[in-house]
């Protein structure tokens, strides 16, 4: 199957890119004290563990089974919501204890890289999701868009901050762990949402 071979290759690209991406946004993150960003940047691996779930279920003797299609979907769901309870007591714990996002040029590098590529990588694989029946090469493809709005709301908090709006950063933290949820059941019943 071709379009098996390619959903493959289009998650074992993905995952060279995350690793950089989680690296330095991770690296950016902790040293901005940024919220949004290392919750970003936590949300790559999460994102990396989805396209390892997806080259998992197209290899061998999984490539035909409904029933690797089962756990492979399920799997991706999990990786959405193991997110948001990070993000959430992160930002508690922030709040309290005064914590205050700094920009960071790196942080706006590395994510305005992830708000340009990651749509084209996810758009693609939630076509060829769709053309295979796969809901979890969707959901991956739904991660990769996610990636990118995330990306884009970690520059706004980004932006935010300089002006001094040191709430903005939390914020957008919360958010993203809401939408991290949602997807994350939109994929669990088998029909992500479009972006």
């Amino acid at each position: 199957m071709r379009d098996a071979r390619r959903a493959r290759a289009l998650s074992l690209v993905t995952l060279a890119w995350l690793g950089v991406e989680s690296t330095l946004g991770l690296a950016a993150g902790l040293s901005a004290h940024s919220v949004a960003l290392i919750g970003w940047g936590w949300s790559s691996l999460g994102e990396a563990l989805a396209g390892l779930i997806v080259v998992w279920r197209f290899t061998g003797s999984r490539l035909g089974s409904p029933e690797a299609e089962h756990h492979a979907r399920k799997a991706v769901a999990v990786s959405f919501w193991i997110l948001a309870p990070y993000l959430v007591l992160h930002v508690v714990y922030d709040v309290v204890a005064g914590e205050r996002a700094a920009p960071t040029a790196l942080g706006a590098v590395v994510t305005t890289i992830s708000l340009v590529s990651m749509p084209v990588l996810g758009l693609a694989k939630r076509r060829l999701g769709a053309r295979l029946g796969s809901a979890a090469t969707t959901g991956e493809g739904s991660q990769n868009l996610l990636c990118a709005l995330m990306a884009g709301g970690v520059l706004a908090g980004q932006a935010a901050t300089s002006l001094g709006w040191w709430w903005v950063d939390p914020a957008v933290a919360l958010a993203l762990a809401v939408v991290a949820v949602r997807e994350g059941g939109n994929t669990w019943r088998g029909h992500c949402c479009p972006h």
